[in-house]
């Protein structure tokens, strides 16, 4: 990881979080109580699905801002923390989003489940910890 800075990605650890805070989805039974029944389907909410969120247009803007060598870095921390590859495949998780690069990526990275948890655990396998 030699483009985009730790605090970079914490940043957005931190702002992807706070989304899914905001919109946790809260679920139901027949009788109206709150459950925590997986058996229930919840909608899933991504940061894509509400684009008129004041956070989903603050983090694509600070994607859009980023230099095509912290966005290609940022994809491979995900596909790291999401299991895709492990270290010693980070050169190859970093041509693959070098060749996956393209205008929609901040876009269709925030349409990510789980980016928060992913680029945590990518970021914990360099020996770092989001701070924030």
């Amino acid at each position: 990881m030699q483009a985009i800075s730790s605090e970079k990605i914490c940043f957005l650890i931190v702002k992807t979080r706070e989304f899914d805070v905001k919109n946790a989805a809260i679920i139901q039974d027949m009788s109206g109580a709150l459950t925590d029944d997986d058996g229930l389907q919840t909608k899933n909410i991504t940061l894509d699905s509400v684009a008129d969120d004041p956070v989903h247009e603050e983090l694509l803007a600070f994607l859009e801002a980023l230099s095509d060598e912290e966005l290609i870095e940022l994809h491979a921390m995900i596909m790291l923390g999401r299991g895709d590859v492990d270290m010693e495949g980070w050169s190859e998780a970093v041509q693959n989003a070098s060749d996956d690069l393209d205008e929609n990526l901040p876009e269709r990275l925030l349409q990510i489940p789980m980016i928060s948890d992913y680029l945590a655990n990518g970021l914990t396998q360099f020996g770092k910890s989001v701070v924030g």
